[in-house]
């Protein structure tokens, strides 16, 4: 379904307190990669398991939820709702 793109909340299963928001085309192969180390941000608190994803037809869309998420205010739903 490389026709969507998805933003998602990353939760760390070694750091309770830890999450991540991203956006992607490839869910699975950009969590492999987080998994992995790859990621800088997230690589010290790995493993990480993904907690919501929200698909979008458009990216457009999709990269401004993830800015939002990324809020302050974002931030504070996230926590609420997901």
């Amino acid at each position: 379904m490389s026709e969507f793109t998805y933003v998602y909340v990353l939760k760390s299963r070694s750091n309770p307190d830890a999450h991540y928001t991203g956006c992607t085309q490839d869910l699975s192969a950009r969590l492999a990669k987080h998994n992995s180390g790859a990621v800088p941000h997230t690589s010290k608190s790995c493993p990480w398991r993904i907690e919501t994803a929200i698909s979008f037809r458009s990216p457009e869309k999709a990269r401004a939820f993830e800015k939002y998420l990324k809020s302050g205010s974002g931030r504070e739903f996230a926590r609420r709702h997901f």
